[in-house]
């Protein structure tokens, strides 16, 4: 049966009824049969009568099995199986017997045997089709599917309408002509390679191929399969190529890898200007040829002004930029550079429309701006930019900038999903922009309040001269490390190096905390062991105080705190779980002391060990947190051997030492952690300037210790400072002889700037300043002691105590 359409090109209306009679005598064309799960027949069609004989009303209700030969067997299907197909002996009606071709399916898979079966058999026996069968003969001319025949030799054979198409050449033009000659392309000298490959294998291949063909104005990406043809006999006569265009596919698939690629290439770290130029480099050349990223200036404001629409002119800071063109020649702003940019700009006419603007004729639509701008006029016209996208960079309703996207060597302008792509990279770039804007923003005042919490300068002592460093992690949070080098009573020195566990403001607000505890616990002139027990027991209450009265928190420290005499030219050291002190003795190679980990401060709870040990004078000490020594380059003891290098060649100054330190253990992008270093460098107190006398029990000879000092004093020529030491010396060993215990020592310590009157005795009992009242007899020695001393104050010692006093000289 054929139509006929009108003179409309319209099928007529009989036409239709004709059809639904001709579907409805199709139906008799095969049988169909419904089994249900039992095996009953459910349904019985008037194909399935004409095939075997049987009405619906004799068949309709009884098991099929009734329906087979006597003799035959049927195998069941697994009951994951949808389909099945065999060929069963079925007995007809009238008695004989035929072998039937069955196709089943299940109607309902996901019932398992559950299901009903409808059992299917055509009724027409088709032999082969002639060979001018008109489908046939449609099928290669009308396909929509582009497709060639290639002969024995190789040579174009026949193509199908939309293969002329494609090439843009009728058939008769080209027929006989070879791939590479048809297409003239280096991509067809490839083509015809698997052409080749194809008819000497008999193996079919499929090719992915972006090119642009002669019938095309722009290039198309192409999925090829080549197909071996073959004779009666098996032999390869010619190969098929049907071509298929996968454009949108393939821009599809690019535009999600672009997006994936995006996800992991954009934000890697948390600095600002490196998230933009990843945003740029992501996009170059996949979505443009030039693309540069402007942030808002300054960006880091507190962000209220950035929510609405700013003001006109927009004063941008070019981030970063990039181009397919090495050197990015066509920029006219240079990273770093600030530009104020006029409403006519795309930079501005973006951020004040909220969206994104493509525009697809740049020379025309800014025309205006380029007007006024001679070079930015010359470069568009230079490099033949024909279309520009403007994309607004906002995050959590903050306008943080813009990122423009320009083509001149790419032939096809911005498209609509272009803008969608674009903007969801660029959405993608802006939280990141954010989340760096806002780490920079709290790394800086953490590290304002850092450097505000650590010592501007050294003090320079009497005991040793100092140098130090810090420097806060490259990429990351500032920490809580810190230092101190704290004068102690009797030219004594307290050094300490301690590191926060954590990083940010509140590990830098503890380290304050703890810094000022150690200090306040040093004035009170503990020994290093019994100091770590006290700063330990701060750590815990701080840990208790941050979990909010529930569990402990995450507060916690490492550190090594040394004291060292230069009268004695001992040191003592204690340490919480903090890296070991290394000293270079003059002369000798650097060394480790062996000082006990002790725990880290808030386990609370556990001892800390006191190491001492006499230090020659002009030893170099080197403290340091683990930031210094510990990095993913090398293990710790590598990183040791190298400070040990640099300690042993450093013949000059501390400072030039610590530098030293710092270039060859840190990576040159910075160290991973907070580090702090503090190098000393320690000196003794000749003997001459120490004078010591036992002082005997009895008041009355108090008078005859003035006397030894005062002849002291005139030895150091001291004569100036006589009077307020004697008054002093006096005042103090007669509180010693009064209230303390035996045996009582005096001890004159004088050094260039400072005289020290200390009076040792073994009470415990610390001496307090009181107010006399009028008529007392005593009570005032320690008030006149404060009047005329610098500064006074006691500290506990293995066998009592000691009162100190110092008096300014010069």
């Amino acid at each position: 049966m054929s139509w006929h359409k009108d003179a409309a090109g319209k099928r007529p209306k009989a036409s239709y009824d004709e059809a639904r009679s001709a579907q409805a005598q199709d139906e008799a064309c095969s049988a169909q049969v419904v089994i249900d799960s039992t095996g009953t027949i459910a349904e019985w069609s008037e194909g399935a009568e004409k095939l075997l004989g049987h009405t619906a009303p004799d068949v309709v209700g009884r098991p099929a099995g009734q329906l087979l030969a006597p003799g035959s067997k049927v195998v069941l299907p697994e009951p994951e199986t949808e389909r099945w197909s065999g060929t069963l002996t079925l007995s007809h009606r009238d008695g004989h017997e035929l072998s039937v071709w069955l196709l089943a399916h299940r109607s309902r898979p996901e019932l398992g045997d559950s299901s009903d079966w409808l059992v299917v058999c055509p009724l027409e026996e088709r032999g082969p089709l002639p060979p001018d069968d008109p489908l046939s003969t449609a099928v290669l001319a009308q396909s929509p599917c582009a497709m060639a025949v290639y002969d024995a030799r190789l040579r174009l054979h026949r193509i199908n309408e939309a293969m002329e198409r494609v090439i843009g050449l009728p058939e008769e033009r080209i027929r006989g002509l070879r791939l590479t000659e048809i297409g003239g392309k280096r991509q067809s000298v490839e083509l015809e390679k698997h052409l080749r490959r194809v008819f000497l294998t008999g193996q079919r291949q499929d090719v992915d191929i972006h090119l642009r063909t002669g019938g095309e104005e722009h290039a198309h990406a192409w999925s090829a399969r080549f197909t071996p043809l073959t004779d009666a006999d098996g032999l390869v006569i010619g190969v098929s190529l049907a071509a298929h265009d996968i454009t949108e596919q393939d821009l599809a698939r690019r535009r999600l890898q672009l997006v994936n690629e995006a996800s992991i290439r954009i934000g890697t770290t948390l600095d600002v200007t490196r998230t933009a130029q990843e945003l740029a480099d992501v996009c170059v050349p996949s979505l443009a040829d030039f693309v540069s990223v402007d942030l808002m200036h300054p960006l880091d404001d507190d962000g209220e002004r950035r929510t609405g629409t700013p003001a006109v002119p927009v004063v941008l800071r070019r981030a970063a930029h990039r181009s397919i063109t090495p050197g990015s020649p066509e920029a006219v702003v240079q990273p770093g550079e600030v530009d104020a940019y006029p409403a006519s700009s795309p930079q501005a006419d973006s951020l004040l429309a909220g969206r994104t603007i493509v525009r697809s004729d740049p020379v025309t639509a800014l025309q205006e701006w380029l007007a006024g701008d001679e070079l930015r006029s010359e470069r568009v016209k230079e490099y033949g930019v024909h279309s520009a996208m403007s994309v607004p960079i906002r995050a959590r309703g903050a306008t943080l900038g813009v990122a423009v996207f320009v083509r001149y060597r790419s032939p096809e302008p911005f498209t609509a999903d272009d803008a969608l792509l674009a903007e969801e990279i660029t959405a993608r770039a802006a939280v990141c922009v954010d989340n760096a804007r806002r780490f920079s923003r709290e790394r800086e005042t953490a590290l304002a309040l850092q450097r505000s919490l650590l010592p501007q300068t050294l003090p320079r002592t009497a005991a040793l001269r100092a140098a130090s460093r810090y420097l806060p992690a490259a990429r990351a949070e500032v920490g809580g490390d810190w230092f101190d080098v704290i004068p102690l009573s009797g030219l004594r020195v307290a050094m300490v190096v301690g590191d926060v566990v954590g990083h940010g403001i509140q590990a830098s607000a503890t380290m304050g905390r703890l810094r000022t505890a150690v200090r306040t616990l040093a004035d009170v002139d503990l020994a290093p062991d019994e100091l770590l027990t006290h700063l330990d027991d701060l750590v815990v209450r701080l840990s208790a105080e941050a979990g909010n009265g529930e569990a402990a928190g995450e507060v916690g420290a490492t550190c090594l705190y040394a004291v060292y005499d230069p009268v004695s030219r001992h040191c003592s050291f204690a340490r919480a779980g903090h890296p070991p002190p290394v000293m270079v003795v003059p002369g000798g190679s650097p060394q480790r002391i062996d000082v006990p980990a002790g725990p880290p401060l808030g386990v609370g709870g556990l001892p800390f060990e006191r190491v001492e040990c006499e230090l020659p004078e002009g030893t170099v000490l080197a403290l340091c947190t683990d930031g210094l020594i510990e990095n993913r380059v090398r293990d710790i003891d590598a990183s040791y051997e190298l400070l040990y290098q640099v300690l042993s060649r450093s013949a000059g100054s501390l400072d030039e030492t610590c530098h030293d330190l710092v270039q060859t253990l840190l990576p040159p992008e910075g160290a991973a952690d907070d580090v702090a270093l503090l190098l000393a460098r320690t000196q003794g107190l000749a003997a001459s300037r120490v004078a010591t006398w036992d002082v005997p029990t009895d008041p009355a000879l108090v008078a005859r210790t003035r006397k030894y000092a005062v002849e002291q004093l005139d030895v150091w020529g001291l004569d100036e400072a006589a009077f307020a030491a004697e008054l002093v010396v006096s005042e103090l060993v007669t509180n010693a002889i009064r209230h303390g215990s035996p045996p009582i020592r005096l001890r004159l310590i004088h050094d260039d700037a400072t005289l020290i009157c200390e009076v040792s005795d073994g009470s415990s009992t610390a001496p307090h300043l009181r107010r006399a009242k009028t008529f007392d007899e005593g009570g005032r020695g320690l008030l006149l002691v404060a009047q005329l001393t610098e500064r006074w104050g006691s500290r506990h010692t293995d066998d009592g105590k000691t009162i100190w006093a110092e008096l300014a000289l010069g």
